[in-house]
């Protein structure tokens, strides 16, 4: 009787005031972390401090420990900070393996009616990264592994997301962007890519004319939550002369029918209420 009661204790033991304040501190860092990822611009300690309702000290004390564990990144200027490597590969690996079997599937049967490899893909930072991918039964296929990464300016889904920005995020990233000629068709000016992300936005999908890489020709339409944000675009590409882009142009039907059955694996994919 003596050992239960004893037992009962420990289990109903009160949390420790130490135990309560590092609840408390995560709690708060968490916080600190989703305001960051939801911002479309890096954010200074004032604004945090605004946005949280928390102290000065405070929000400095949370913001160098989460650097220093590579959850958050600090920009150039010193004083504002965007989401870091580590909280990158956290939430890219929830989002790919979220609902992935149905996912899967959506690409699996885009596949059967375009006859090539078909990609699921996001935006991190200033690359596109591919979430999920399904390969066409072609002996002659490029072959990018989930979590390959590849350049914003010259791929259908990296123009895609460049397209779709506010003109100050969109300037701001291409101002960071290297150009770099892939192919001779890679569009290498700020002019010039403007020009063709207005067409990009106008159409509503994406095309890549071999400016990635010789050869190859690709098309993308988004994938948008629940808000109408342009979070994902699904994919499609194939080899010259097997996928041109009067083939390409011609799945965009198929393509935007995938990309809403997509937008029912997101995480925030439930209906809006008036609340």
């Amino acid at each position: 009787m003596a050992k239960a009661k004893q037992q009962l204790e420990s289990v109903e033991k009160p949390e420790k005031p130490e135990e309560r304040d590092n609840a408390s501190a995560m709690l708060r860092a968490l916080d600190l972390l989703g305001e960051i990822a939801r911002s479309e611009t890096p954010l200074g300690v004032p604004e945090l401090c605004v946005r949280l309702s928390l102290p000065k000290p405070t929000v400095h004390r949370l913001c160098q420990k989460l650097e220093a564990e590579s959850y958050l990144l600090r920009e150039p200027d010193g004083r504002r900070f965007a989401v870091g490597p580590r909280f990158l590969r956290m939430g890219f690996d929830m989002l790919r393996n979220s609902v992935s079997t149905e996912r899967r599937g959506i690409l699996e049967a885009l596949v059967d009616v375009a006859g090539e490899t078909c990609n699921f893909v996001t935006r991190v930072g200033s690359e596109a990264i591919y979430l999920d991918r399904v390969e066409a039964a072609w002996p002659l296929r490029l072959h990018l592994e989930v979590g390959s990464r590849v350049p914003m300016h010259c791929t259908a889904s990296g123009k895609l997301f460049l397209s779709a920005m506010r003109p100050v995020q969109r300037r701001r990233i291409l101002e960071t962007l290297h150009l770099k000629a892939q192919t001779p068709n890679t569009i290498t000016t700020i002019e010039e890519l403007d020009a063709e992300l207005e067409r990009i936005a106008k159409n509503g999908y994406s095309t890549d004319d071999q400016e990635f890489l010789e050869g190859l020709v690709a098309i993308a339409v988004p994938v948008k939550d629940r808000r109408g944000t342009v979070v994902a675009a699904v994919a499609c590409h194939g080899p010259l002369p097997r996928f041109s882009l009067e083939k390409a142009r011609a799945l965009v039907p198929n393509l935007k029918e995938a990309a809403e059955r997509l937008q029912a694996t997101l995480p925030d994919s439930g209906e809006v209420t008036d609340d």
